[in-house]
């Protein structure tokens, strides 16, 4: 049986069974998570890469030399640590939410609300990957240069953040895919670390 829309169960339907196969749907939930950790993985060495180049520059100011374009560099391992992180804190239930609300709400306003939620969410990350993308696309095509001291070719730091949006509306789809389909996708200890 399979929960449909405002929780009442019926009969899946041919098409609905041979889409969300169960076997195939394990396969793509691992992969999805791999590629989720992939991305948080590298937001970590982003994250080390934004601490080396400020300590660079703290370096340079004391020992009289000069690296040029580190605050660009530092912003740009930042930028791209926040947006590969997306979709990891997303499965983690690290990202605000309002749990509060939902836990007071009646079951079947709460599906509701889920859905759309979840639907809204994931119109909203669609729109803002297809931008990346574009945005990253325009960057290389004309051969766009960082306006500082680096003069750094601007497609390369935007790849994190077109990565990064892609992961999270993946991530979108694939919680929106696990509540049609009645099974867990937030990690089990996010619920109770985001009630506060």
């Amino acid at each position: 049986m399979v929960l449909t829309t405002l929780g009442r169960c019926r009969k899946p339907l041919p098409l609905f069974e041979a889409i969300f196969d169960p076997k195939k749907e394990f396969v793509l939930s691992l992969v999805l998570r791999s590629f989720y950790r992939f991305l948080s993985v590298l937001a970590a060495l982003s994250m080390v890469a934004a601490f080396v180049a400020v300590m660079l520059g703290i370096l340079g100011r004391e020992f009289d030399f000069n690296v040029r374009g580190l605050d660009a560099y530092a912003g740009y391992a930042i930028a791209a640590a926040l947006f590969l992180a997306l979709p990891e804190t997303f499965l983690h239930g690290d990202h605000i939410r309002v749990t509060l609300l939902l836990q007071k709400l009646p079951t079947r306003l709460r599906t509701v609300f889920e859905y759309w939620s979840l639907g809204a969410g994931l119109c909203l990350s669609l729109y803002m990957a297809w931008y990346a993308c574009r945005l990253v696309m325009t960057s290389y095509t004309y051969n766009d240069i960082s306006q500082g001291a680096d003069a750094t070719a601007l497609w390369i730091p935007q790849m994190a953040m077109a990565l990064g949006c892609i992961g999270f509306a993946l991530a979108l789809a694939d919680a929106l895919f696990a509540r049609i389909q009645n099974r867990e996708f937030f990690s089990s200890s996010s619920e109770t670390a985001n009630i506060e």
